[in-house]
């Protein structure tokens, strides 16, 4: 930021001006909207911290928006140059070889040209951009041809970070809408078959609502009415299963959750902020993308730990059963702000959950 207030040298507060027109303000909006938009599908698909492509990604992202507006603003306030008011060349006698301009009372040198719009005479003027407001000629050619090489590729990038988003979004919707799923349903599938592989116990989960034909899936949620098949209440299942089948295997991985849950105690309070600021930069910059709750933890609570990040963990807090009846607060916290417990307090024996782990 020093570089680029110590190259923009503005005559007056008046260039100030040349931001109020439509020109500029369509510009800088298409730049801010491409480039925050980026940036934030790049966090959300290809966290910057967690792998050498996404750091070099990211930071590519920010060097293009510095660039574009760098070399945008120098464009646009450093100017073209105006030939200096009552200019006329050295020798008198070389006065026959140039115009005179009327209305800037003096000669125009070579290569200028009279501009309508700034109403001056421009050094070696190319032309009036509406999109800087300003004049391209002798002082700004530079930096405006590199705006113009920037912005293209800038967007190249960004319009690829948009059409990877996109893919994968209708790639990961449609994929679970032919299988007859929903995104919360092929979660629960998927930990149904890590549970029956950690206990292997030969079972065989067979999800309910898949037809089996694709076509018949794709035609229980969109139909040419636009109103969905049957009542929402009952579905139609494939052999072998029935309308309690899903919820059968959610109950039994909620039991197993309980018995592999993890008992942790807080040794730091934490306010409950999505991005805290005072656990330390990695906690901050790998908070989870998720609308997930997160916890506010004091010193001394007890939280029971489900499943967890390198930073973060996502867990019930236990709370009084005399006071806190009926009422359950789960989400993430800092892994940082916990240690695990190694004996339960009133028994002083190992947790069922550190037998397991051991």
């Amino acid at each position: 930021m020093g570089a680029l207030c110590s190259v923009i040298r503005f005559e007056n507060l008046q260039e100030l001006r040349r931001l109020c027109h439509w020109g500029p303000i369509i510009a800088l909006g298409v730049i801010a909207i491409c480039s925050t938009m980026a940036m934030i599908d790049a966090v959300m698909w290809y966290w910057p911290l967690d792998t050498t492509g996404g750091s070099v990604n990211f930071i590519m992202l920010i060097n293009w928006t510095v660039m574009i507006l760098y070399n945008y603003f120098n464009a646009m306030f450093i100017g073209p140059g105006y030939v200096p008011l009552g200019w006329k060349p050295e020798k008198s006698q070389d006065c026959m070889y140039v115009q005179y301009c009327k209305v800037c009372q003096s000669y125009k040198a070579p290569r200028s040209h009279h501009c309508r719009k700034c109403n001056r005479c421009v050094m070696k003027m190319d032309h009036h951009c509406p999109w800087i407001n300003n004049c391209c000629g002798y002082q700004n050619h530079a930096s405006f041809t590199l705006f113009l090489l920037l912005a293209p590729l800038g967007c190249i990038h960004a319009s690829f970070i948009f059409v990877m988003t996109m893919y994968t979004q209708l790639y990961n919707r449609m994929k679970v809408i032919l299988r007859n799923k929903t995104s919360i349903e092929s979660w629960i599938e998927d930990k149904a078959k890590d549970r029956i592989q950690y206990y292997k116990t030969g079972e065989i989960f067979i999800f309910p609502y898949d037809m089996g034909s694709k076509w018949k899936n794709f035609k229980q949620v969109f139909t040419w009415s636009g109103i969905p098949e049957g009542d929402g209440l009952e579905w139609p299942v494939r052999d072998g299963c029935h309308q309690y089948t899903l919820t059968i295997e959610q109950l039994k991985q909620k039991a197993d959750k309980r018995v592999r849950s993890v008992r942790y105690r807080a040794v730091e309070d934490y306010s409950g902020a999505c991005c805290p600021v005072t656990k330390g930069v990695k906690t901050f910059f790998t908070t989870p993308c998720t609308e997930e709750p997160r916890i506010a933890l004091c010193k001394g609570d007890l939280i029971l730990a489900t499943r967890g990040l390198k930073h973060w963990m996502y867990g019930d807090k236990v709370l009084d059963s005399t006071t806190d009846a009926g009422m359950r607060v789960r989400g993430w916290f800092p892994r940082k702000c916990v240690e695990k417990c190694l004996y339960d307090s009133e028994m002083d024996q190992p947790l069922d959950g550190e037998k397991k782990n051991r």
